[in-house]
Protein backbone atom coordinates (compact mmCIF):
# COMPACT_ATOMS: atom_id res chain seq x y z
CA UNK A 1 0.00 0.00 0.00
CA UNK A 2 1.37 3.70 -0.50
CA UNK A 3 2.99 5.57 1.58
CA UNK A 4 0.55 7.96 3.62
CA UNK A 5 1.04 11.58 4.72
CA UNK A 6 1.08 11.62 8.26
CA UNK A 7 -2.53 12.44 10.08
CA UNK A 8 -3.61 13.44 13.65
CA UNK A 9 -5.46 10.70 15.60
CA UNK A 10 -8.68 10.45 15.18
CA UNK A 11 -8.51 11.61 11.53
CA UNK A 12 -11.28 9.65 9.04
CA UNK A 13 -10.48 11.22 5.25
CA UNK A 14 -11.27 9.87 1.57
CA UNK A 15 -8.12 7.83 1.64
CA UNK A 16 -7.47 4.54 3.82
CA UNK A 17 -6.12 4.96 7.80
CA UNK A 18 -3.44 3.54 8.81
CA UNK A 19 -3.95 1.52 12.17
CA UNK A 20 -4.09 3.59 15.38
CA UNK A 21 -3.00 0.24 17.42
CA UNK A 22 0.48 -0.64 17.69
CA UNK A 23 -0.28 -3.93 19.03
CA UNK A 24 2.63 -5.46 21.61
CA UNK A 25 1.10 -8.55 22.88
CA UNK A 26 1.26 -8.63 27.08
CA UNK A 27 4.44 -10.12 29.35
CA UNK A 28 3.67 -12.19 32.39
CA UNK A 29 2.56 -10.42 35.69
CA UNK A 30 -0.15 -8.21 36.25
CA UNK A 31 -0.94 -4.69 34.57
CA UNK A 32 -0.89 -1.81 36.55
CA UNK A 33 -1.83 1.85 35.83
CA UNK A 34 -0.98 4.67 38.21
CA UNK A 35 -2.76 7.36 36.17
CA UNK A 36 -5.15 9.44 37.87
CA UNK A 37 -8.46 8.64 37.00
CA UNK A 38 -12.08 10.23 36.88
CA UNK A 39 -15.46 9.06 35.47
CA UNK A 40 -17.86 11.88 34.14
CA UNK A 41 -21.25 10.94 34.77
CA UNK A 42 -24.44 12.51 33.92
CA UNK A 43 -28.04 12.58 35.72
CA UNK A 44 -29.72 11.43 32.33
CA UNK A 45 -29.34 11.62 28.97
CA UNK A 46 -29.00 14.71 27.64
CA UNK A 47 -27.61 16.96 30.42
CA UNK A 48 -24.16 17.42 28.61
CA UNK A 49 -21.88 15.09 29.83
CA UNK A 50 -20.14 15.07 26.61
CA UNK A 51 -19.13 18.53 26.00
CA UNK A 52 -18.58 18.54 29.39
CA UNK A 53 -16.25 15.55 29.26
CA UNK A 54 -15.05 16.53 26.00
CA UNK A 55 -13.77 20.08 27.49
CA UNK A 56 -12.44 18.68 30.14
CA UNK A 57 -9.88 16.75 28.06
CA UNK A 58 -9.22 19.31 26.11
CA UNK A 59 -8.68 21.50 29.71
CA UNK A 60 -6.07 19.19 30.43
CA UNK A 61 -4.38 18.44 27.69
CA UNK A 62 -3.78 22.07 27.33
CA UNK A 63 -1.87 22.18 30.84
CA UNK A 64 0.46 19.94 29.17
CA UNK A 65 -1.52 15.94 30.35
CA UNK A 66 -1.30 12.89 28.83
CA UNK A 67 -5.40 12.06 28.98
CA UNK A 68 -6.49 9.11 28.59
CA UNK A 69 -10.10 8.56 27.32
CA UNK A 70 -12.89 6.07 27.49
CA UNK A 71 -17.03 5.73 26.91
CA UNK A 72 -19.04 3.63 29.15
CA UNK A 73 -21.14 1.19 26.87
CA UNK A 74 -20.60 0.28 23.12
CA UNK A 75 -21.13 3.86 21.20
CA UNK A 76 -18.62 4.51 18.60
CA UNK A 77 -19.24 8.21 18.19
CA UNK A 78 -18.17 9.92 21.53
CA UNK A 79 -14.53 8.13 21.45
CA UNK A 80 -14.66 9.65 18.00
CA UNK A 81 -14.22 13.08 19.62
CA UNK A 82 -12.09 12.20 22.79
CA UNK A 83 -9.49 10.65 20.15
CA UNK A 84 -9.42 13.74 18.81
CA UNK A 85 -9.25 16.33 21.27
CA UNK A 86 -6.49 13.67 23.26
CA UNK A 87 -4.34 12.75 20.53
CA UNK A 88 -4.56 9.18 22.28
CA UNK A 89 -7.15 6.25 20.85
CA UNK A 90 -10.20 6.23 23.33
CA UNK A 91 -11.99 2.60 24.08
CA UNK A 92 -15.03 1.39 25.37
CA UNK A 93 -15.62 0.12 28.86
CA UNK A 94 -18.70 -1.92 28.84
CA UNK A 95 -19.30 -4.27 31.59
CA UNK A 96 -22.44 -5.87 30.34
CA UNK A 97 -20.65 -6.85 26.90
CA UNK A 98 -17.20 -8.26 28.51
CA UNK A 99 -16.66 -9.78 31.51
CA UNK A 100 -15.21 -7.32 34.74
CA UNK A 101 -11.26 -8.47 34.24
CA UNK A 102 -11.75 -8.26 30.93
CA UNK A 103 -12.89 -4.45 31.35
CA UNK A 104 -10.01 -3.90 34.02
CA UNK A 105 -7.62 -4.90 31.49
CA UNK A 106 -8.56 -2.81 28.57
CA UNK A 107 -8.49 -0.11 31.28
CA UNK A 108 -4.59 -0.26 32.73
CA UNK A 109 -3.20 -1.56 29.10
CA UNK A 110 -4.45 2.06 27.56
CA UNK A 111 -4.06 4.14 30.72
CA UNK A 112 -0.87 3.09 32.16
CA UNK A 113 1.27 5.70 30.48
CA UNK A 114 -1.45 8.43 31.02
CA UNK A 115 -0.94 11.03 33.28
CA UNK A 116 -5.27 10.97 33.60
CA UNK A 117 -7.62 8.83 32.59
CA UNK A 118 -11.16 10.55 31.62
CA UNK A 119 -14.07 8.34 31.48
CA UNK A 120 -17.04 9.35 29.92
CA UNK A 121 -20.16 7.88 30.94
CA UNK A 122 -23.43 6.36 29.23
CA UNK A 123 -27.25 7.53 30.11
CA UNK A 124 -27.80 8.13 33.25
CA UNK A 125 -25.36 7.18 36.08
CA UNK A 126 -27.52 4.53 36.50
CA UNK A 127 -28.73 3.69 33.75
CA UNK A 128 -27.93 0.21 31.74
CA UNK A 129 -29.41 -3.07 30.91
CA UNK A 130 -31.60 -3.68 33.79
CA UNK A 131 -33.58 -1.40 35.83
CA UNK A 132 -33.37 -3.31 38.92
CA UNK A 133 -29.29 -3.15 39.17
CA UNK A 134 -26.23 -1.44 38.09
CA UNK A 135 -25.98 -4.15 35.04
CA UNK A 136 -23.93 -2.21 32.15
CA UNK A 137 -24.37 1.32 33.80
CA UNK A 138 -21.68 4.04 34.60
CA UNK A 139 -21.70 3.31 37.82
CA UNK A 140 -20.79 -0.65 37.39
CA UNK A 141 -17.92 0.87 36.03
CA UNK A 142 -16.64 2.87 38.70
CA UNK A 143 -17.46 0.62 40.89
CA UNK A 144 -14.97 -1.94 38.73
CA UNK A 145 -12.61 0.28 38.56
CA UNK A 146 -12.91 1.87 41.99
CA UNK A 147 -13.23 5.23 40.26
CA UNK A 148 -14.19 9.03 41.62
CA UNK A 149 -17.43 10.46 39.37
CA UNK A 150 -17.74 13.87 38.72
CA UNK A 151 -21.45 14.13 38.76
CA UNK A 152 -22.98 16.67 36.01
CA UNK A 153 -26.15 18.34 36.50
CA UNK A 154 -28.08 20.61 34.54
CA UNK A 155 -28.95 23.19 36.78
CA UNK A 156 -31.46 25.17 34.70
CA UNK A 157 -34.79 26.58 36.07
CA UNK A 158 -33.47 25.09 39.59
CA UNK A 159 -31.82 26.21 43.18
CA UNK A 160 -31.51 24.62 45.97
CA UNK A 161 -33.41 21.36 44.66
CA UNK A 162 -30.26 20.39 42.28
CA UNK A 163 -28.79 19.34 46.12
CA UNK A 164 -31.73 17.01 46.26
CA UNK A 165 -30.86 15.53 43.31
CA UNK A 166 -27.16 15.39 44.04
CA UNK A 167 -28.29 13.43 47.16
CA UNK A 168 -30.59 10.85 45.20
CA UNK A 169 -27.60 9.87 43.60
CA UNK A 170 -25.07 9.54 46.68
CA UNK A 171 -28.18 7.53 48.24
CA UNK A 172 -29.16 4.96 45.92
CA UNK A 173 -25.69 3.10 46.14
CA UNK A 174 -23.57 4.40 48.46
CA UNK A 175 -20.68 2.00 47.52
CA UNK A 176 -20.39 4.62 44.89
CA UNK A 177 -17.87 7.91 44.93
CA UNK A 178 -19.50 11.02 43.45
CA UNK A 179 -16.54 12.97 44.36
CA UNK A 180 -17.75 16.27 43.03
CA UNK A 181 -20.41 18.31 40.77
CA UNK A 182 -20.43 20.01 37.77
CA UNK A 183 -23.26 22.72 37.54
CA UNK A 184 -24.22 22.85 33.93
CA UNK A 185 -26.25 24.96 31.88
CA UNK A 186 -26.99 27.88 34.84
CA UNK A 187 -28.36 31.01 33.71
CA UNK A 188 -25.40 33.68 35.84
CA UNK A 189 -22.31 33.25 38.36
CA UNK A 190 -25.21 34.12 40.74
CA UNK A 191 -27.08 31.20 39.80
CA UNK A 192 -24.15 29.12 39.68
CA UNK A 193 -23.14 30.47 43.46
CA UNK A 194 -26.92 29.47 44.44
CA UNK A 195 -26.77 26.03 43.52
CA UNK A 196 -23.15 25.00 44.59
CA UNK A 197 -23.80 26.37 48.31
CA UNK A 198 -27.00 24.27 48.39
CA UNK A 199 -24.57 21.00 47.30
CA UNK A 200 -21.84 21.86 49.26
CA UNK A 201 -24.03 22.30 52.64
CA UNK A 202 -26.47 19.43 52.12
CA UNK A 203 -24.19 16.36 50.47
CA UNK A 204 -20.70 17.40 50.98
CA UNK A 205 -18.92 17.16 47.79
CA UNK A 206 -17.45 19.84 45.93
CA UNK A 207 -19.16 21.68 42.77
CA UNK A 208 -15.76 22.31 40.82
CA UNK A 209 -16.93 23.77 38.27
CA UNK A 210 -20.03 25.38 35.70
CA UNK A 211 -20.60 26.09 32.77
CA UNK A 212 -23.66 29.04 31.37
CA UNK A 213 -26.06 28.74 29.24
CA UNK A 214 -24.30 29.64 25.54
CA UNK A 215 -26.04 27.97 22.18
CA UNK A 216 -22.84 28.69 20.83
CA UNK A 217 -21.08 26.01 23.06
CA UNK A 218 -23.53 23.40 22.66
CA UNK A 219 -22.56 20.23 21.42
CA UNK A 220 -23.57 19.73 17.73
CA UNK A 221 -26.63 16.70 16.92
CA UNK A 222 -25.41 13.43 16.46
CA UNK A 223 -26.69 13.23 12.80
CA UNK A 224 -25.32 10.54 10.77
CA UNK A 225 -22.33 12.98 8.68
CA UNK A 226 -20.81 14.15 12.79
CA UNK A 227 -18.03 11.71 12.69
CA UNK A 228 -16.88 12.65 9.13
CA UNK A 229 -16.36 16.45 10.31
CA UNK A 230 -14.70 15.23 12.50
CA UNK A 231 -12.00 13.89 10.79
CA UNK A 232 -12.26 17.16 8.30
CA UNK A 233 -11.20 19.38 11.48
CA UNK A 234 -14.80 21.14 11.52
CA UNK A 235 -14.74 20.91 14.99
CA UNK A 236 -11.50 21.92 16.00
CA UNK A 237 -12.92 25.10 16.77
CA UNK A 238 -15.49 24.30 18.90
CA UNK A 239 -12.90 21.83 20.64
CA UNK A 240 -11.06 25.17 21.30
CA UNK A 241 -13.57 26.92 22.83
CA UNK A 242 -14.60 24.47 25.00
CA UNK A 243 -11.14 24.26 26.39
CA UNK A 244 -11.25 28.30 27.07
CA UNK A 245 -15.18 27.58 28.62
CA UNK A 246 -14.04 25.29 31.00
CA UNK A 247 -10.32 26.24 32.16
CA UNK A 248 -12.01 29.21 33.05
CA UNK A 249 -15.19 28.57 35.20
CA UNK A 250 -13.58 25.26 36.67
CA UNK A 251 -11.04 24.13 39.26
CA UNK A 252 -8.72 22.06 37.76
CA UNK A 253 -6.41 21.65 40.80
CA UNK A 254 -9.64 20.54 42.30
CA UNK A 255 -10.49 17.98 39.75
CA UNK A 256 -6.67 16.78 39.21
CA UNK A 257 -6.98 16.38 43.71
CA UNK A 258 -10.49 14.57 43.03
CA UNK A 259 -9.25 11.92 40.49
CA UNK A 260 -5.66 11.02 42.55
CA UNK A 261 -6.55 7.50 43.49
CA UNK A 262 -4.61 4.31 44.23
CA UNK A 263 -2.71 2.75 41.18
CA UNK A 264 -5.38 0.06 39.39
CA UNK A 265 -4.03 -3.37 38.66
CA UNK A 266 -5.02 -6.50 36.29
CA UNK A 267 -4.11 -9.58 35.17
CA UNK A 268 -2.71 -9.75 31.50
CA UNK A 269 -4.98 -12.41 29.99
CA UNK A 270 -6.76 -11.70 26.94
CA UNK A 271 -3.95 -10.39 25.22
CA UNK A 272 -0.66 -12.36 26.31
CA UNK A 273 0.99 -15.33 24.23
CA UNK A 274 2.27 -18.13 26.37
CA UNK A 275 5.07 -18.41 24.13
CA UNK A 276 8.27 -16.39 24.14
CA UNK A 277 8.10 -16.40 20.04
CA UNK A 278 4.74 -14.84 20.54
CA UNK A 279 3.54 -17.44 18.15
CA UNK A 280 4.88 -20.18 15.34
CA UNK A 281 2.95 -21.02 11.97
CA UNK A 282 0.61 -24.39 13.41
CA UNK A 283 -2.94 -23.18 13.92
CA UNK A 284 -1.98 -24.42 17.70
CA UNK A 285 0.06 -20.88 18.37
CA UNK A 286 -3.36 -19.28 18.08
CA UNK A 287 -4.17 -21.57 21.13
CA UNK A 288 -1.23 -20.02 22.90
CA UNK A 289 -3.11 -16.93 23.70
CA UNK A 290 -5.07 -16.82 26.69
CA UNK A 291 -8.21 -16.88 25.23
CA UNK A 292 -11.51 -17.97 27.35
CA UNK A 293 -8.96 -18.85 29.53
CA UNK A 294 -10.35 -21.37 32.21
CA UNK A 295 -9.21 -22.60 35.71
CA UNK A 296 -5.76 -22.81 34.50
CA UNK A 297 -5.14 -19.69 33.91
CA UNK A 298 -3.02 -18.70 36.83
CA UNK A 299 -0.93 -21.08 36.61
CA UNK A 300 -0.47 -20.39 33.33
CA UNK A 301 0.31 -16.93 33.90
CA UNK A 302 2.73 -17.55 36.45
CA UNK A 303 4.67 -19.84 33.51
CA UNK A 304 4.91 -17.00 30.83
CA UNK A 305 7.54 -15.63 29.98
CA UNK A 306 8.36 -12.13 31.32
CA UNK A 307 9.40 -10.53 27.40
CA UNK A 308 7.52 -11.26 24.58
CA UNK A 309 7.41 -9.54 21.19
CA UNK A 310 4.16 -9.36 18.67
CA UNK A 311 3.65 -12.74 16.79
CA UNK A 312 4.98 -13.17 13.56
CA UNK A 313 2.10 -12.45 11.42
CA UNK A 314 0.03 -15.47 10.03
CA UNK A 315 -2.31 -14.25 7.47
CA UNK A 316 -3.04 -11.09 6.29
CA UNK A 317 -6.74 -9.58 6.71
CA UNK A 318 -7.73 -6.45 4.38
CA UNK A 319 -9.64 -3.95 6.92
CA UNK A 320 -11.40 -0.76 5.22
CA UNK A 321 -11.02 2.18 6.79
CA UNK A 322 -11.57 5.22 5.82
CA UNK A 323 -14.44 8.56 6.57
CA UNK A 324 -17.14 5.87 5.31
CA UNK A 325 -16.01 2.61 7.19
CA UNK A 326 -14.65 3.14 10.39
CA UNK A 327 -16.07 1.65 13.28
CA UNK A 328 -14.26 -1.38 14.90
CA UNK A 329 -13.43 -1.83 18.20
CA UNK A 330 -9.89 -1.53 19.37
CA UNK A 331 -9.60 -4.47 21.16
CA UNK A 332 -10.87 -6.17 17.64
CA UNK A 333 -7.96 -5.50 15.38
CA UNK A 334 -5.44 -6.15 18.73
CA UNK A 335 -6.92 -9.70 19.28
CA UNK A 336 -6.84 -10.15 15.34
CA UNK A 337 -3.12 -9.21 15.62
CA UNK A 338 -2.70 -11.24 18.60
CA UNK A 339 -3.59 -14.75 16.70
CA UNK A 340 -0.77 -13.45 14.23
CA UNK A 341 -3.18 -11.30 11.63
CA UNK A 342 -1.10 -8.41 9.39
CA UNK A 343 -3.92 -5.48 9.12
CA UNK A 344 -3.49 -4.64 5.73
CA UNK A 345 -5.68 -1.04 5.69
CA UNK A 346 -7.33 0.51 2.31
CA UNK A 347 -9.94 2.81 1.39
CA UNK A 348 -13.19 2.15 -0.74
CA UNK A 349 -14.00 5.59 -0.51
CA UNK A 350 -11.17 6.62 -1.76
CA UNK A 351 -11.33 3.92 -4.64
CA UNK A 352 -8.56 1.40 -3.87
CA UNK A 353 -9.36 -2.17 -4.73
CA UNK A 354 -9.21 -4.94 -2.55
CA UNK A 355 -5.18 -5.78 -1.29
CA UNK A 356 -3.83 -8.41 -3.47
CA UNK A 357 -2.91 -11.40 -1.75
CA UNK A 358 -4.80 -10.94 1.42
CA UNK A 359 -6.75 -13.91 3.16
CA UNK A 360 -9.39 -12.59 4.98
CA UNK A 361 -11.47 -9.21 4.68
CA UNK A 362 -13.27 -7.08 7.55
CA UNK A 363 -15.91 -4.32 6.63
CA UNK A 364 -16.67 -2.50 9.59
CA UNK A 365 -19.54 -0.09 10.62
CA UNK A 366 -19.39 3.53 9.31
CA UNK A 367 -21.31 5.94 7.14
CA UNK A 368 -21.66 4.51 4.01
CA UNK A 369 -25.09 5.85 3.39
CA UNK A 370 -23.51 9.54 3.88
CA UNK A 371 -21.02 8.68 0.41
CA UNK A 372 -23.38 6.19 -0.90
CA UNK A 373 -23.16 8.05 -4.66
CA UNK A 374 -19.60 7.92 -4.03
CA UNK A 375 -19.25 4.51 -3.73
CA UNK A 376 -21.72 3.69 -6.70
CA UNK A 377 -19.70 5.52 -9.38
CA UNK A 378 -16.55 3.21 -7.85
CA UNK A 379 -16.86 0.18 -10.12
CA UNK A 380 -13.84 -0.88 -10.19
CA UNK A 381 -13.35 -1.36 -6.34
CA UNK A 382 -16.23 -2.64 -6.30
CA UNK A 383 -16.13 -5.49 -8.25
CA UNK A 384 -12.79 -6.14 -6.64
CA UNK A 385 -14.41 -7.09 -3.50
CA UNK A 386 -17.16 -8.71 -4.22
CA UNK A 387 -14.91 -10.85 -6.53
CA UNK A 388 -12.83 -11.30 -3.36
CA UNK A 389 -15.41 -12.15 -1.31
CA UNK A 390 -17.37 -14.79 -4.15
CA UNK A 391 -14.05 -16.10 -3.95
CA UNK A 392 -14.26 -17.45 -0.40
CA UNK A 393 -12.29 -15.04 0.88
CA UNK A 394 -13.18 -15.42 5.21
CA UNK A 395 -15.47 -12.11 5.72
CA UNK A 396 -17.25 -10.35 8.29
CA UNK A 397 -19.30 -7.30 7.61
CA UNK A 398 -20.78 -5.21 10.15
CA UNK A 399 -23.33 -2.50 10.06
CA UNK A 400 -22.40 -0.06 7.53
CA UNK A 401 -20.20 -2.91 6.04
CA UNK A 402 -23.57 -4.64 5.91
CA UNK A 403 -25.46 -2.35 4.16
CA UNK A 404 -22.27 -2.48 1.62
CA UNK A 405 -22.98 -5.70 0.43
CA UNK A 406 -26.85 -5.25 -0.59
CA UNK A 407 -27.97 -4.51 -3.67
CA UNK A 408 -28.74 -0.29 -2.97
CA UNK A 409 -28.64 1.91 -0.19
CA UNK A 410 -32.25 4.47 -0.80
CA UNK A 411 -31.62 7.38 0.61
CA UNK A 412 -34.23 9.40 2.76
CA UNK A 413 -35.35 10.97 -0.25
CA UNK A 414 -36.07 7.78 -2.45
CA UNK A 415 -32.60 7.82 -4.48
CA UNK A 416 -30.81 4.54 -5.15
CA UNK A 417 -27.43 4.00 -4.88
CA UNK A 418 -26.07 0.45 -6.50
CA UNK A 419 -23.54 -1.89 -4.22
CA UNK A 420 -22.23 -4.45 -4.54
CA UNK A 421 -24.96 -6.88 -4.89
CA UNK A 422 -23.86 -9.77 -3.00
CA UNK A 423 -26.98 -10.10 -0.08
CA UNK A 424 -30.00 -10.03 -2.30
CA UNK A 425 -32.30 -6.72 -1.31
CA UNK A 426 -32.27 -3.30 -0.57
CA UNK A 427 -31.34 -0.55 2.38
CA UNK A 428 -33.91 1.92 2.87
CA UNK A 429 -32.56 5.24 4.90
CA UNK A 430 -35.06 6.60 7.96
CA UNK A 431 -35.21 9.52 9.59
CA UNK A 432 -35.67 7.91 13.05
CA UNK A 433 -33.64 5.33 15.04
CA UNK A 434 -34.52 1.41 13.62
CA UNK A 435 -32.58 -0.60 15.91
CA UNK A 436 -31.16 0.54 19.06
CA UNK A 437 -29.62 -1.61 22.33
CA UNK A 438 -27.08 -4.59 23.32
CA UNK A 439 -27.55 -7.88 21.60
CA UNK A 440 -27.03 -11.23 22.54
CA UNK A 441 -26.00 -13.06 19.36
CA UNK A 442 -26.04 -16.65 18.15
CA UNK A 443 -24.07 -18.19 15.69
CA UNK A 444 -26.01 -19.99 13.10
CA UNK A 445 -25.39 -23.05 10.66
CA UNK A 446 -22.44 -22.64 8.68
CA UNK A 447 -21.02 -19.17 10.69
CA UNK A 448 -17.37 -19.65 10.78
CA UNK A 449 -17.07 -17.06 13.72
CA UNK A 450 -20.15 -18.20 15.71
CA UNK A 451 -21.40 -21.60 15.32
CA UNK A 452 -24.97 -22.83 16.43
CA UNK A 453 -24.54 -22.84 20.18
CA UNK A 454 -21.90 -20.19 20.16
CA UNK A 455 -23.20 -16.63 22.03
CA UNK A 456 -21.07 -13.21 21.84
CA UNK A 457 -21.99 -9.92 22.51
CA UNK A 458 -22.44 -6.39 21.05
CA UNK A 459 -24.80 -3.99 19.94
CA UNK A 460 -27.12 -2.62 16.84
CA UNK A 461 -27.16 1.27 15.95
CA UNK A 462 -28.69 2.17 12.69
CA UNK A 463 -31.44 4.50 11.02
CA UNK A 464 -31.84 1.94 7.69
CA UNK A 465 -33.82 -1.07 7.49
CA UNK A 466 -32.91 -3.68 5.26
CA UNK A 467 -35.69 -5.24 2.40
CA UNK A 468 -34.46 -8.65 1.46
CA UNK A 469 -35.17 -9.85 -1.74
CA UNK A 470 -37.97 -12.43 -1.15
CA UNK A 471 -37.44 -14.89 -3.73
CA UNK A 472 -33.26 -15.09 -3.15
CA UNK A 473 -33.16 -14.85 0.38
CA UNK A 474 -29.76 -15.95 2.09
CA UNK A 475 -30.21 -17.43 5.32
CA UNK A 476 -29.55 -15.65 8.39
CA UNK A 477 -26.20 -15.39 10.30
CA UNK A 478 -27.03 -14.78 14.04
CA UNK A 479 -30.00 -15.39 16.54
CA UNK A 480 -29.49 -12.37 18.71
CA UNK A 481 -31.29 -11.31 22.04
CA UNK A 482 -32.39 -8.38 22.88
CA UNK A 483 -34.81 -5.93 25.17
CA UNK A 484 -37.52 -6.82 22.61
CA UNK A 485 -37.14 -10.52 22.56
CA UNK A 486 -35.42 -12.60 19.51
CA UNK A 487 -34.81 -12.30 16.17
CA UNK A 488 -32.92 -13.96 13.23
CA UNK A 489 -30.53 -11.10 11.99
CA UNK A 490 -28.04 -10.59 9.15
CA UNK A 491 -26.81 -13.31 6.32
CA UNK A 492 -24.66 -16.17 5.18
CA UNK A 493 -22.82 -16.56 1.97
CA UNK A 494 -20.39 -19.26 1.68
CA UNK A 495 -17.42 -17.84 4.05
CA UNK A 496 -19.31 -14.39 4.53
CA UNK A 497 -20.51 -13.65 7.65
CA UNK A 498 -22.63 -10.58 8.07
CA UNK A 499 -25.20 -8.24 9.68
CA UNK A 500 -26.27 -4.67 11.55
CA UNK A 501 -25.28 -6.28 14.92
CA UNK A 502 -21.82 -5.20 16.02
CA UNK A 503 -20.03 -8.07 18.08
CA UNK A 504 -17.13 -7.48 20.49
CA UNK A 505 -14.95 -10.21 20.19
CA UNK A 506 -13.62 -10.05 23.71
CA UNK A 507 -17.20 -11.24 24.56
CA UNK A 508 -15.91 -14.71 22.99
CA UNK A 509 -12.44 -14.56 22.42
CA UNK A 510 -12.50 -17.84 20.18
CA UNK A 511 -14.10 -15.32 17.44
CA UNK A 512 -10.81 -14.13 16.09
CA UNK A 513 -9.09 -17.23 16.38
CA UNK A 514 -11.73 -19.13 14.10
CA UNK A 515 -11.33 -16.22 11.61
CA UNK A 516 -7.53 -17.06 11.28
CA UNK A 517 -8.00 -20.43 10.70
CA UNK A 518 -10.64 -20.01 8.25
CA UNK A 519 -8.20 -17.50 6.63
CA UNK A 520 -5.40 -19.98 6.90
CA UNK A 521 -7.59 -22.71 5.06
CA UNK A 522 -8.12 -19.75 2.47
CA UNK A 523 -4.57 -19.26 1.87
CA UNK A 524 -4.00 -23.14 1.27
CA UNK A 525 -6.90 -23.56 -0.89
CA UNK A 526 -5.89 -20.23 -3.37
CA UNK A 527 -2.37 -21.91 -3.23
CA UNK A 528 -3.67 -25.24 -4.41
CA UNK A 529 -2.01 -27.06 -1.37
CA UNK A 530 -5.57 -28.72 -0.47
Amino acid sequence: MAAEQEKEPGTLSGTAETSAVDFVPEAGGPIVSRAKRLLIAGTGSGVGKTTVTIGIMAALKARGLSVQGFKCGPDYIDPTYHTAVTGRLSRNLDSWMLPADTVREIYCRASRDADIAVIEGVMGFYDGKNPKTNEGSSAEISLLLQCPVILVVNCKSMARSAAAIVKGFQLLDPRVRIAGVFANLVGSEGHYRIVRDAIEQECGVPVIGYMLRDENLAMPERHLGLVPSIGRGELSPFFSQLAERISAHTDLDRLLQAADTEPLEASARIFRPLEADGGGTAPEASRSLLIGAGANADADADAATETVRPPEPRVRIAVAKDAAFHFYYPENLELLQACGAELVYFSPLAGEKLPAGVDGLYLGGGFPEEFAERLAELQEMKQSIAEGIESGLPTLAECGGYMFLTDAIVDTSGRQYPMLGLVPGKVTMQTKLAALGYREATGMEGNFLLGPGDTARGHEFHYSVFEPEASAALPPAYKTKGMRGSKEEGALKGSLVSGYTHLHFASNPDMPRRWIEKCLLFRKMREGLI
